[in-house]
Protein backbone atom coordinates (compact mmCIF):
# COMPACT_ATOMS: atom_id res chain seq x y z
CA UNK A 1 0.00 0.00 0.00
CA UNK A 2 1.23 3.40 -0.74
CA UNK A 3 2.29 5.14 1.77
CA UNK A 4 4.09 8.27 1.29
CA UNK A 5 4.73 11.57 3.68
CA UNK A 6 5.53 14.52 1.77
CA UNK A 7 3.67 14.67 -1.32
CA UNK A 8 0.85 16.80 -0.86
CA UNK A 9 3.62 18.98 0.90
CA UNK A 10 5.49 19.43 -1.99
CA UNK A 11 2.43 20.72 -4.02
CA UNK A 12 1.83 22.95 -1.02
CA UNK A 13 4.68 24.57 -1.14
CA UNK A 14 4.84 25.30 -4.94
CA UNK A 15 1.41 26.96 -4.90
CA UNK A 16 2.37 29.26 -1.57
CA UNK A 17 6.41 30.38 -3.03
CA UNK A 18 5.51 30.25 -6.94
CA UNK A 19 5.82 34.42 -7.71
CA UNK A 20 4.44 36.60 -10.58
CA UNK A 21 7.58 37.26 -11.66
CA UNK A 22 8.65 33.19 -11.72
CA UNK A 23 5.91 32.31 -14.63
CA UNK A 24 7.38 32.92 -18.05
CA UNK A 25 5.53 35.56 -21.01
CA UNK A 26 3.92 32.75 -23.09
CA UNK A 27 2.30 31.00 -20.28
CA UNK A 28 0.68 33.97 -18.70
CA UNK A 29 -0.84 34.38 -22.15
CA UNK A 30 -2.35 30.67 -21.89
CA UNK A 31 -4.01 31.73 -18.89
CA UNK A 32 -5.70 34.86 -20.60
CA UNK A 33 -6.60 32.33 -23.39
CA UNK A 34 -8.15 29.60 -20.97
CA UNK A 35 -10.23 32.81 -19.23
CA UNK A 36 -11.08 34.08 -22.52
CA UNK A 37 -12.07 30.27 -23.75
CA UNK A 38 -13.86 30.19 -20.39
CA UNK A 39 -16.34 33.09 -20.95
CA UNK A 40 -17.05 31.76 -23.83
CA UNK A 41 -18.55 28.60 -23.09
CA UNK A 42 -20.24 29.70 -19.97
CA UNK A 43 -22.06 32.07 -21.82
CA UNK A 44 -23.17 29.20 -24.27
CA UNK A 45 -24.02 27.39 -21.35
CA UNK A 46 -25.53 29.94 -19.07
CA UNK A 47 -29.35 29.66 -20.79
CA UNK A 48 -29.91 25.76 -20.67
CA UNK A 49 -32.21 24.11 -19.06
CA UNK A 50 -30.21 22.58 -16.32
CA UNK A 51 -28.69 25.54 -15.42
CA UNK A 52 -31.98 27.42 -15.26
CA UNK A 53 -33.16 24.53 -13.30
CA UNK A 54 -29.87 24.31 -10.69
CA UNK A 55 -30.80 28.40 -10.28
CA UNK A 56 -34.01 27.55 -8.90
CA UNK A 57 -32.89 25.62 -6.59
CA UNK A 58 -29.70 27.13 -5.31
CA UNK A 59 -31.57 30.25 -4.44
CA UNK A 60 -33.45 28.92 -2.24
CA UNK A 61 -30.85 28.54 0.26
CA UNK A 62 -28.54 31.10 -0.70
CA UNK A 63 -27.85 34.04 1.94
CA UNK A 64 -26.19 36.56 0.35
CA UNK A 65 -26.20 38.10 -3.04
CA UNK A 66 -22.47 39.34 -3.85
CA UNK A 67 -21.48 37.06 -6.60
CA UNK A 68 -22.36 37.26 -10.51
CA UNK A 69 -23.65 34.68 -12.26
CA UNK A 70 -22.15 34.70 -15.95
CA UNK A 71 -24.70 35.38 -18.04
CA UNK A 72 -27.34 36.11 -16.41
CA UNK A 73 -29.23 38.63 -13.87
CA UNK A 74 -29.41 36.71 -10.90
CA UNK A 75 -26.84 37.07 -7.75
CA UNK A 76 -25.99 34.47 -5.46
CA UNK A 77 -24.01 33.67 -2.85
CA UNK A 78 -20.21 32.90 -3.52
CA UNK A 79 -20.42 29.02 -3.22
CA UNK A 80 -23.38 29.03 -5.85
CA UNK A 81 -21.90 31.36 -8.26
CA UNK A 82 -18.69 29.11 -8.02
CA UNK A 83 -21.11 26.05 -8.61
CA UNK A 84 -23.56 28.03 -11.58
CA UNK A 85 -20.33 29.18 -13.48
CA UNK A 86 -18.68 25.88 -13.72
CA UNK A 87 -21.86 24.13 -14.53
CA UNK A 88 -22.60 26.65 -17.49
CA UNK A 89 -18.57 25.95 -18.62
CA UNK A 90 -19.45 22.39 -18.55
CA UNK A 91 -22.34 21.75 -20.11
CA UNK A 92 -22.17 21.91 -23.52
CA UNK A 93 -18.80 19.70 -22.86
CA UNK A 94 -17.31 23.07 -25.55
CA UNK A 95 -15.04 23.65 -22.60
CA UNK A 96 -10.81 23.20 -22.56
CA UNK A 97 -9.26 20.05 -22.54
CA UNK A 98 -5.66 19.17 -20.90
CA UNK A 99 -4.81 16.52 -23.31
CA UNK A 100 -2.72 14.33 -21.59
CA UNK A 101 -5.78 13.73 -18.78
CA UNK A 102 -8.68 14.69 -20.59
CA UNK A 103 -9.04 17.10 -17.75
CA UNK A 104 -11.43 20.00 -18.67
CA UNK A 105 -9.01 22.03 -16.96
CA UNK A 106 -10.17 25.80 -16.32
CA UNK A 107 -14.02 24.79 -15.83
CA UNK A 108 -13.54 24.05 -12.19
CA UNK A 109 -10.65 26.35 -11.29
CA UNK A 110 -12.09 29.72 -12.43
CA UNK A 111 -15.54 29.65 -11.38
CA UNK A 112 -14.22 29.69 -7.77
CA UNK A 113 -11.24 32.31 -8.56
CA UNK A 114 -13.89 34.84 -9.80
CA UNK A 115 -16.69 34.24 -7.12
CA UNK A 116 -13.49 34.89 -4.27
CA UNK A 117 -12.78 38.00 -6.22
CA UNK A 118 -15.68 39.47 -5.47
CA UNK A 119 -15.30 38.65 -1.69
CA UNK A 120 -11.83 39.84 -1.42
CA UNK A 121 -9.54 42.62 -3.87
CA UNK A 122 -8.04 40.19 -5.71
CA UNK A 123 -5.43 41.58 -9.01
CA UNK A 124 -5.51 40.46 -12.26
CA UNK A 125 -2.30 39.11 -12.07
CA UNK A 126 -3.23 37.47 -8.86
CA UNK A 127 -6.21 35.36 -10.66
CA UNK A 128 -3.75 34.20 -13.38
CA UNK A 129 -1.16 33.02 -11.16
CA UNK A 130 -4.10 31.36 -8.90
CA UNK A 131 -5.19 29.91 -12.35
CA UNK A 132 -1.78 28.64 -13.72
CA UNK A 133 -1.56 26.84 -10.06
CA UNK A 134 -4.93 25.68 -10.13
CA UNK A 135 -4.51 24.03 -13.24
CA UNK A 136 -0.82 23.13 -12.55
CA UNK A 137 -2.24 21.10 -9.41
CA UNK A 138 -5.14 19.13 -10.68
CA UNK A 139 -3.31 18.22 -13.63
CA UNK A 140 -0.40 17.14 -12.44
CA UNK A 141 -2.37 14.71 -9.55
CA UNK A 142 -4.10 13.30 -12.50
CA UNK A 143 -1.24 12.50 -14.69
CA UNK A 144 0.16 10.60 -12.21
CA UNK A 145 -3.45 7.98 -12.79
CA UNK A 146 -3.60 8.74 -16.05
CA UNK A 147 -5.65 6.80 -18.29
CA UNK A 148 -6.59 4.21 -15.82
CA UNK A 149 -8.36 6.59 -13.61
CA UNK A 150 -10.41 7.60 -16.74
CA UNK A 151 -11.28 4.73 -18.07
CA UNK A 152 -12.57 3.20 -14.75
CA UNK A 153 -14.91 5.44 -14.94
CA UNK A 154 -14.05 8.62 -12.63
CA UNK A 155 -14.81 11.92 -14.06
CA UNK A 156 -11.35 13.17 -14.00
CA UNK A 157 -12.36 16.76 -14.45
CA UNK A 158 -14.77 16.39 -10.85
CA UNK A 159 -12.14 14.23 -9.07
CA UNK A 160 -9.13 16.40 -9.73
CA UNK A 161 -10.89 19.61 -10.05
CA UNK A 162 -11.94 19.65 -6.92
CA UNK A 163 -7.85 19.77 -5.87
CA UNK A 164 -7.21 22.83 -8.43
CA UNK A 165 -9.94 25.16 -7.37
CA UNK A 166 -9.15 24.03 -3.60
CA UNK A 167 -5.00 25.15 -4.50
CA UNK A 168 -5.98 28.33 -6.33
CA UNK A 169 -8.36 29.50 -4.03
CA UNK A 170 -5.68 29.19 -1.23
CA UNK A 171 -3.27 30.98 -3.44
CA UNK A 172 -5.54 33.68 -3.42
CA UNK A 173 -6.09 33.36 0.16
CA UNK A 174 -2.83 33.69 0.93
CA UNK A 175 -3.00 30.19 2.95
CA UNK A 176 0.33 29.24 4.57
CA UNK A 177 2.19 25.85 3.67
CA UNK A 178 0.01 23.91 6.34
CA UNK A 179 -3.41 25.48 5.70
CA UNK A 180 -3.07 24.64 1.74
CA UNK A 181 -2.31 21.03 3.05
CA UNK A 182 -5.50 20.68 4.75
CA UNK A 183 -7.45 22.67 2.18
CA UNK A 184 -6.36 19.59 0.09
CA UNK A 185 -7.38 17.44 2.29
CA UNK A 186 -10.91 18.80 2.63
CA UNK A 187 -10.72 18.72 -0.89
CA UNK A 188 -10.04 15.00 -1.06
CA UNK A 189 -12.52 14.13 0.90
CA UNK A 190 -15.03 15.58 -1.57
CA UNK A 191 -13.59 14.30 -4.59
CA UNK A 192 -16.11 12.54 -6.96
CA UNK A 193 -17.70 12.28 -10.64
CA UNK A 194 -18.83 9.41 -12.60
CA UNK A 195 -18.18 8.76 -16.23
CA UNK A 196 -21.42 7.30 -16.05
CA UNK A 197 -22.96 10.67 -16.00
CA UNK A 198 -21.74 11.72 -19.29
CA UNK A 199 -24.53 12.65 -21.32
CA UNK A 200 -26.77 13.85 -18.90
CA UNK A 201 -27.32 16.85 -16.66
CA UNK A 202 -25.62 15.28 -13.79
CA UNK A 203 -22.52 15.42 -15.56
CA UNK A 204 -22.55 18.96 -14.44
CA UNK A 205 -23.05 18.38 -11.02
CA UNK A 206 -20.12 16.99 -10.42
CA UNK A 207 -17.82 19.74 -12.00
CA UNK A 208 -19.99 22.62 -10.46
CA UNK A 209 -19.45 20.67 -7.43
CA UNK A 210 -15.71 20.75 -7.92
CA UNK A 211 -15.46 24.56 -8.38
CA UNK A 212 -17.87 24.77 -5.70
CA UNK A 213 -15.86 22.56 -2.92
CA UNK A 214 -12.95 23.35 -3.67
CA UNK A 215 -13.44 26.99 -2.84
CA UNK A 216 -15.01 25.67 0.30
CA UNK A 217 -12.19 23.82 1.37
CA UNK A 218 -9.81 27.11 1.16
CA UNK A 219 -12.32 29.09 2.99
CA UNK A 220 -12.45 26.39 5.65
CA UNK A 221 -8.79 26.16 5.95
CA UNK A 222 -8.57 29.84 6.49
CA UNK A 223 -10.32 29.26 9.20
CA UNK A 224 -8.70 26.61 10.69
CA UNK A 225 -10.50 23.34 9.65
CA UNK A 226 -7.87 20.54 9.51
CA UNK A 227 -7.52 18.12 7.55
CA UNK A 228 -4.73 14.78 6.78
CA UNK A 229 -0.96 15.47 6.39
CA UNK A 230 -0.83 13.54 3.43
CA UNK A 231 -4.30 13.51 1.93
CA UNK A 232 -2.94 12.39 -1.65
CA UNK A 233 0.05 9.33 -0.95
CA UNK A 234 -1.42 8.28 2.44
CA UNK A 235 -1.94 5.03 3.68
CA UNK A 236 -6.16 5.44 2.92
CA UNK A 237 -5.30 8.87 0.94
CA UNK A 238 -6.72 9.27 -2.62
CA UNK A 239 -4.59 6.83 -4.65
CA UNK A 240 -5.12 4.36 -2.49
CA UNK A 241 -8.50 4.76 -2.29
CA UNK A 242 -9.07 5.21 -6.17
CA UNK A 243 -7.12 1.59 -6.43
CA UNK A 244 -4.90 3.47 -9.20
CA UNK A 245 -1.11 2.72 -8.43
CA UNK A 246 0.34 5.94 -8.99
CA UNK A 247 3.34 7.48 -10.79
CA UNK A 248 4.24 9.74 -7.98
CA UNK A 249 7.44 11.28 -10.40
CA UNK A 250 4.54 12.73 -12.45
CA UNK A 251 3.20 14.89 -9.07
CA UNK A 252 6.48 16.27 -7.98
CA UNK A 253 9.01 16.33 -10.89
CA UNK A 254 9.83 19.36 -12.59
CA UNK A 255 7.49 21.40 -10.71
CA UNK A 256 8.17 25.28 -11.60
CA UNK A 257 10.38 24.10 -14.81
CA UNK A 258 7.23 23.04 -17.09
CA UNK A 259 3.52 24.38 -16.78
CA UNK A 260 0.79 21.90 -17.40
CA UNK A 261 -1.70 25.00 -18.54
CA UNK A 262 0.49 24.70 -21.56
CA UNK A 263 -1.22 21.19 -22.98
CA UNK A 264 -4.44 23.00 -22.83
CA UNK A 265 -6.31 22.55 -26.06
CA UNK A 266 -9.41 24.98 -26.63
CA UNK A 267 -12.57 23.16 -28.88
CA UNK A 268 -13.71 24.20 -31.82
CA UNK A 269 -16.37 22.01 -31.37
CA UNK A 270 -19.23 21.52 -28.62
CA UNK A 271 -18.91 17.40 -28.16
CA UNK A 272 -15.86 15.03 -26.20
CA UNK A 273 -12.33 16.10 -27.69
CA UNK A 274 -11.51 12.85 -28.59
CA UNK A 275 -14.31 13.34 -31.57
CA UNK A 276 -12.69 16.47 -32.28
CA UNK A 277 -10.22 15.04 -34.97
CA UNK A 278 -12.92 12.82 -36.86
CA UNK A 279 -14.91 16.16 -37.02
CA UNK A 280 -11.89 17.72 -38.71
CA UNK A 281 -11.87 14.69 -41.21
CA UNK A 282 -15.28 14.84 -42.03
CA UNK A 283 -15.89 18.36 -42.41
CA UNK A 284 -12.74 18.72 -44.71
CA UNK A 285 -14.13 16.15 -46.93
CA UNK A 286 -18.00 17.06 -46.50
CA UNK A 287 -16.57 20.75 -47.86
CA UNK A 288 -14.88 19.28 -50.80
CA UNK A 289 -17.31 16.53 -51.35
CA UNK A 290 -20.88 18.31 -50.71
CA UNK A 291 -22.97 16.20 -53.12
CA UNK A 292 -21.76 13.10 -52.72
CA UNK A 293 -24.48 10.51 -50.88
CA UNK A 294 -22.88 8.68 -48.36
CA UNK A 295 -23.00 4.75 -48.00
CA UNK A 296 -20.48 3.90 -45.05
CA UNK A 297 -17.66 5.59 -42.56
CA UNK A 298 -15.48 3.77 -40.93
CA UNK A 299 -13.85 6.00 -38.05
CA UNK A 300 -10.00 4.46 -37.01
CA UNK A 301 -8.62 6.45 -33.63
CA UNK A 302 -7.72 5.92 -30.04
CA UNK A 303 -9.11 2.92 -27.62
CA UNK A 304 -10.16 5.89 -25.94
CA UNK A 305 -12.78 7.42 -28.61
CA UNK A 306 -14.56 4.23 -28.59
CA UNK A 307 -14.38 3.58 -24.61
CA UNK A 308 -16.38 7.04 -24.12
CA UNK A 309 -18.11 7.84 -27.10
CA UNK A 310 -19.31 4.60 -29.32
CA UNK A 311 -22.79 5.64 -28.96
CA UNK A 312 -24.99 5.35 -31.88
CA UNK A 313 -28.20 5.17 -30.27
CA UNK A 314 -28.82 8.21 -28.51
CA UNK A 315 -32.12 10.04 -27.83
CA UNK A 316 -30.19 13.60 -26.34
CA UNK A 317 -28.58 16.39 -27.50
CA UNK A 318 -26.66 15.99 -24.48
CA UNK A 319 -26.13 12.54 -25.20
CA UNK A 320 -25.46 13.43 -29.04
CA UNK A 321 -22.15 15.18 -27.58
CA UNK A 322 -20.35 12.18 -26.56
CA UNK A 323 -21.47 10.04 -29.54
CA UNK A 324 -19.12 9.78 -32.43
CA UNK A 325 -21.78 8.36 -34.77
CA UNK A 326 -23.95 11.21 -34.44
CA UNK A 327 -20.80 13.80 -34.40
CA UNK A 328 -20.43 12.30 -37.91
CA UNK A 329 -23.52 11.82 -39.07
CA UNK A 330 -24.56 15.70 -38.60
CA UNK A 331 -21.58 16.44 -40.07
CA UNK A 332 -21.74 14.79 -42.85
CA UNK A 333 -25.54 16.38 -43.42
CA UNK A 334 -24.96 19.27 -42.28
CA UNK A 335 -21.51 20.49 -42.96
CA UNK A 336 -21.26 21.76 -39.72
CA UNK A 337 -20.26 21.09 -35.82
CA UNK A 338 -21.72 23.86 -33.72
CA UNK A 339 -24.06 24.05 -31.06
CA UNK A 340 -27.17 23.48 -33.29
CA UNK A 341 -25.57 20.13 -34.21
CA UNK A 342 -25.73 18.53 -30.69
CA UNK A 343 -29.47 19.62 -29.78
CA UNK A 344 -32.60 17.36 -29.23
CA UNK A 345 -33.98 18.12 -32.67
CA UNK A 346 -30.77 17.30 -34.82
CA UNK A 347 -30.58 14.09 -32.57
CA UNK A 348 -34.34 13.11 -34.03
CA UNK A 349 -33.36 14.73 -37.76
CA UNK A 350 -34.57 10.55 -39.68
CA UNK A 351 -31.91 11.46 -42.19
CA UNK A 352 -29.35 11.96 -39.47
CA UNK A 353 -30.39 8.85 -37.43
CA UNK A 354 -30.10 6.39 -40.64
CA UNK A 355 -26.58 8.18 -40.98
CA UNK A 356 -26.06 6.98 -37.52
CA UNK A 357 -26.71 3.39 -38.43
CA UNK A 358 -24.03 3.60 -41.12
CA UNK A 359 -20.93 4.43 -39.17
CA UNK A 360 -18.36 2.00 -37.99
CA UNK A 361 -15.86 2.77 -35.01
CA UNK A 362 -12.34 0.82 -34.58
CA UNK A 363 -10.08 1.07 -31.93
CA UNK A 364 -5.95 1.67 -33.28
CA UNK A 365 -4.13 2.28 -30.45
CA UNK A 366 -1.34 3.50 -32.54
CA UNK A 367 -3.41 6.87 -33.15
CA UNK A 368 -3.12 9.78 -30.18
CA UNK A 369 -6.14 10.72 -28.85
CA UNK A 370 -5.75 13.98 -31.09
CA UNK A 371 -5.58 12.31 -34.10
CA UNK A 372 -8.54 10.04 -36.43
CA UNK A 373 -8.43 7.96 -39.35
CA UNK A 374 -11.97 8.30 -41.79
CA UNK A 375 -12.62 5.80 -44.47
CA UNK A 376 -15.89 7.43 -46.35
CA UNK A 377 -17.36 5.01 -48.92
CA UNK A 378 -19.84 6.57 -51.22
CA UNK A 379 -22.90 5.60 -53.04
CA UNK A 380 -20.88 4.84 -56.01
CA UNK A 381 -18.60 2.44 -53.89
CA UNK A 382 -15.90 5.23 -54.30
CA UNK A 383 -14.02 5.33 -51.10
CA UNK A 384 -12.12 8.38 -49.52
CA UNK A 385 -9.58 8.29 -46.67
CA UNK A 386 -9.25 11.19 -44.94
CA UNK A 387 -6.91 11.72 -41.43
CA UNK A 388 -5.99 13.97 -38.89
CA UNK A 389 -2.98 13.83 -36.70
CA UNK A 390 -3.13 16.71 -34.33
CA UNK A 391 -7.20 17.80 -33.82
CA UNK A 392 -7.57 21.81 -34.36
CA UNK A 393 -7.26 23.42 -31.35
CA UNK A 394 -5.30 20.49 -29.57
CA UNK A 395 -1.76 21.96 -28.15
CA UNK A 396 -0.03 20.58 -31.46
CA UNK A 397 -2.80 22.87 -33.87
CA UNK A 398 -3.78 25.82 -31.65
CA UNK A 399 -6.94 28.10 -32.00
CA UNK A 400 -5.50 31.78 -32.62
CA UNK A 401 -6.01 34.25 -30.24
CA UNK A 402 -8.28 35.66 -32.73
CA UNK A 403 -10.46 32.12 -33.17
CA UNK A 404 -10.52 32.58 -29.22
CA UNK A 405 -11.70 35.94 -29.16
CA UNK A 406 -14.26 34.84 -32.41
CA UNK A 407 -15.65 31.74 -30.18
CA UNK A 408 -16.92 34.32 -27.25
CA UNK A 409 -18.58 36.84 -29.51
CA UNK A 410 -20.24 34.11 -30.83
CA UNK A 411 -21.54 32.57 -27.62
CA UNK A 412 -22.19 36.35 -26.76
CA UNK A 413 -24.14 36.79 -29.64
CA UNK A 414 -26.22 33.76 -29.51
CA UNK A 415 -26.75 34.81 -25.94
CA UNK A 416 -27.69 38.36 -26.18
CA UNK A 417 -26.80 40.38 -29.39
CA UNK A 418 -27.50 43.74 -27.94
CA UNK A 419 -25.09 43.34 -25.49
CA UNK A 420 -21.14 44.83 -26.19
CA UNK A 421 -18.94 41.87 -25.10
CA UNK A 422 -15.68 44.23 -26.67
CA UNK A 423 -15.13 45.09 -23.25
CA UNK A 424 -14.51 41.59 -21.60
CA UNK A 425 -12.16 40.77 -24.54
CA UNK A 426 -9.94 43.94 -23.90
CA UNK A 427 -10.21 42.90 -20.02
CA UNK A 428 -8.89 39.84 -20.72
CA UNK A 429 -5.91 40.43 -22.54
CA UNK A 430 -5.03 43.14 -20.27
CA UNK A 431 -5.65 41.20 -17.17
CA UNK A 432 -2.39 41.39 -15.97
CA UNK A 433 -2.38 45.30 -15.38
CA UNK A 434 -6.01 45.60 -13.38
CA UNK A 435 -5.63 46.54 -9.86
CA UNK A 436 -9.03 44.80 -8.79
CA UNK A 437 -10.92 42.16 -11.02
CA UNK A 438 -14.15 42.47 -9.08
CA UNK A 439 -16.16 43.45 -11.85
CA UNK A 440 -15.03 41.12 -14.30
CA UNK A 441 -17.28 38.22 -13.87
CA UNK A 442 -19.90 41.44 -14.48
CA UNK A 443 -19.01 42.20 -18.10
CA UNK A 444 -20.77 38.53 -18.81
CA UNK A 445 -23.75 39.63 -17.41
CA UNK A 446 -27.18 41.53 -19.19
CA UNK A 447 -27.30 44.78 -18.79
CA UNK A 448 -30.29 46.32 -18.01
Amino acid sequence: MLQRPDVTQKLAHHVVATRWDDVPPDVRHQAKRSLMNFFAVALAGSRTSPIETAIRSLADFSGGRPAAVIGRPERIDALGAAFLNAASANVHDFCDTHVPTVIHPTAPVAPALLALAELRTVSGSDLLLALILGNEIQARIGRAISPQHYNKGWHITSTCGVFGAAAGSGRLLGLSERALVSALGVASTQSSGLCECLGTAAKSVSVGNAARNGLWSALLAEKGFDGPAEPLAGSQGFYNAMGDPPDLSCVTDGLGERFEIMATSYKPYPCGFVIHPVLDCVLDWRRDNPRVEVARVVVRGNPLLAHRTDRAAISTGRESQVSVQHAVAAALVHGEAGLDQFDDACVHDPSIAALRRKVELVRDESLATIAAAVEITAADGTIHRISQSAARGSDANPMSDQDLEMKLRSAAAGWNPGHDIAPLIEAVWSLDEAPDVEGLASLAVPRG
